[in-house]
């Protein structure tokens, strides 16, 4: 069996589509799917059943058949809407072989097989024809091919070939058209997860200042999108530049191009200030007339927010300038909005490119290693002084001025605390080639070239002459049952079984602080790990239980780590403080935390008569670092909820 996966590129930040063999395990790729998410998303199918229901009665109004062509349909919810509608027929798209396995039995379950086809095929590779997957081309074009960026997903060159191909001239679309607009800003905290600051050390000598080397000054950044809960970002950490500006739109019931093309808008800005920071989302209408439509827009830009609708696999878009620029209120620029096939990004101009034909059609690409070794969260710790006078403190209480230091590093700037808060020798071991080239950069910025050396092997492989010779060195989760009134009972059930195998079980990392969330426990120590020690070559198991102490629906367990530099300073990877007496959580902004989904939820309906726990093993292989863990929730609904 031939399987087709989806697989970022971390370069390029495109999505691309592998073929995987017959033993490849695609459970983790179904348990880790967002199928469930979008199938929770009230308002995302609303608006599809309502753009369907126009899209349909358009064509019968002109006396056609209705032939429905859904790419991307997942469980076939878009199809089965369709034909309820009034659709004569539909062709269902679906290139993942489970996925599509599901669809052909929800489809039946629901009784449309005699009018729905799931083709298991990617849409560039369906055929027209007496003899082929369709008999003629379709004149509705159903789509949800969309990822936070609108584009990330191939959805351009999907929807250039499917009209080319597969649809007839003047057909239906649904969605009907997409727009991206977007707002510039100021942020020192979003800027903070872009480009390194200097870093301010308190020695006995006085401040030392670590510098940035001119390289990252200068280097665009990396070339892929940022997407967080901007819902969540305080008003606080941004000041506005801009209004919100509508950049470009796609007309979907034409024939679309995925040809690279940028967008310019002049605007005035609001206030005076840095540009760094271009914050952008999209908005889709599913008919012509721009009656239904469905925004990603944040609360500050929504014309209801009180509407708001909780997304996970649709949010919104943080883009950083390649450089920020100074601008004043009232003078005019221009603010381009680039793209190609996958990618959007941005560029400000002080006049329209049409003026001036200054068109950059190529993406910015990272050129100084930082921001292909670091990812966004990891700039935001970095940058983090108090992190750093955390470190810094602790330091200070174990090193002696005949200390060795030895830095597990990878991109880490310990080793220069070390050797400012005066360390007699210090070694650093960069595993990457990438985290080699990039400290290099740093210390030769501070000049510490020669003050630390830099051993580029991986930490098991060391030998003392490494050492020269010293030795004392939920919503994601949730069950959907039905649908809009469609039974997709089979696709909880398939990833229900894709969360029984061992890969899928594994915690995943997820930003907590963009999710609103209830702590319904106390935090409980799971594992302890003393670094003084040896690593114990056995695994190591935890098992225990947790009193759930407050009423409320129960997702899944969190974990992190609380590292305790000394008896008296630790820095939490999780919680920054207790919660609040209703649960609230603050979580620590510049990490991710690891979530266990539970595959049932505590009722939500049932009164705590008692204290509840929550049964929990965990189990940690210190030789290749695979963590395992199995939680059992007590009282829970019979079907699954």
């Amino acid at each position: 069996m031939k399987i087709f996966c989806g697989r970022a590129n971390p370069t390029t930040g495109s999505v691309e589509w592998l073929e995987e063999d017959e033993h490849y395990d695609y459970h983790q790729e179904i348990a880790r799917s967002s199928y469930a998410d979008m199938l929770h998303d009230k308002d995302r199918n609303i608006k599809y059943y309502q753009g369907i229901r126009a899209a349909v009665s358009r064509v019968k109004d002109r006396g056609q058949k209705a032939l429905v062509l859904d790419i991307g349909t997942g469980t076939g919810l878009l199809s089965m809407m369709a034909v309820t509608a009034g659709a004569d027929f539909c062709y269902a798209i679906e290139v993942f072989k489970p996925m599509a396995d599901a669809a052909v039995k929800i489809v039946e379950k629901n009784g449309f097989s005699d009018k729905i086809k799931v083709i298991n095929k990617h849409s560039t590779e369906v055929t027209v024809g007496p003899d082929g997957d369709m008999p003629c081309r379709a004149n509705i074009l159903i789509t949800e091919l969309f990822d936070t960026e609108l584009i990330g997903e191939g959805a351009l060159p999907s929807y250039e070939h499917a009209h080319r191909h597969l649809m007839q001239e003047d057909c239906e679309a649904v969605p009907h058209r997409a727009t991206i607009y977007a707002q510039l800003v100021e942020s020192r905290r979003m800027w903070s997860w872009n480009k390194l600051f200097p870093i301010r050390v308190q020695t006995s000598l006085g401040e030392q200042v670590i510098v940035p080397p001119s390289e990252l000054e200068r280097c665009p950044g990396a070339p892929s999108v940022y997407d967080i809960q901007l819902n969540q970002v305080s008003p606080t950490d941004f000041t506005v530049l801009s209004d919100v500006l509508p950049m470009f739109s796609v007309d979907f019931s034409k024939q679309v191009s995925s040809s690279a093309a940028c967008y310019g808008r002049q605007f005035e800005p609001l206030a005076s200030g840095q540009a760094q920071v271009v914050l952008s989302w999209w908005d889709i209408e599913m008919d012509p007339e721009g009656k239904i439509k469905c925004t990603m827009a944040p609360f500050w830009a929504h014309t209801d927010p009180q509407e708001l609708q909780w997304r996970d696999h649709w949010m919104q878009c943080v883009y950083f300038l390649p450089q920020e620029e100074p601008v004043v209120q009232g003078s005019a620029l221009c603010l381009v909005a680039h793209h190609d096939d996958y990618c959007v990004w941005y560029s400000l101009q002080r006049t329209s490119p049409q003026k001036n034909g200054r068109i950059h059609p190529a993406r910015p690409v990272c050129d100084c290693q930082a921001h292909l070794l670091w990812n966004r969260p990891r700039f935001g710790e970095i940058n983090d002084q108090h992190r750093t006078d955390q470190y810094a403190q602790a330091l200070r209480t174990v090193l002696k001025p005949d200390s060795v230091c030895l830095c597990v590093s990878d991109g880490s700037l310990l080793s220069m605390l070390a050797h400012y808060l005066g360390a007699e020798q210090v070694l650093t071991i960069e595993s990457s080639a990438a985290s080699h080239r990039l400290m290099k950069k740093i210390f030769k910025a501070n000049h510490l070239e020669d003050k630390i050396n830099v051993i580029e092997k991986r930490p098991e492989l060391l030998t003392s002459a490494d050492l020269e010779g010293k030795k004392d060195l939920w919503r994601i989760r949730s069950p959907c049952g039905d649908c809009e009134g469609f039974d997709v009972h089979i696709m909880d059930d398939m990833i229900k079984h894709a969360l029984d195998f061992r890969e899928s079980k594994e915690a995943e990392p997820h930003p907590l602080w963009e999710y609103p969330c209830r702590s319904l426990s106390k935090p409980q120590q799971i594992l302890t790990f003393d670094f003084r020690q040896p690593v114990p070559p056995q695994s190591v198991r935890a098992e225990g239980s947790i009193e759930l102490r407050r009423p409320g629906r129960s997702h899944g367990a969190v974990l992190w780590m609380e590292y305790h530099l000394t008896p008296d300073s630790t820095i939490s990877t999780g919680l920054l403080k207790p919660a609040e007496d209703k649960g609230y959580c603050c979580w620590n902004p510049h990490c991710k935390q690891a979530v266990y989904f539970f595959s049932t939820m505590l009722d939500p309906r049932a009164p705590l008569g008692g204290p509840q726990t929550v049964s929990y093993t965990v189990e940690f292989q210190p030789l290749t670092g695979d963590v395992t863990m199995d939680f059992t929730l007590s009282d829970t609904l019979s079907d699954g909820r």
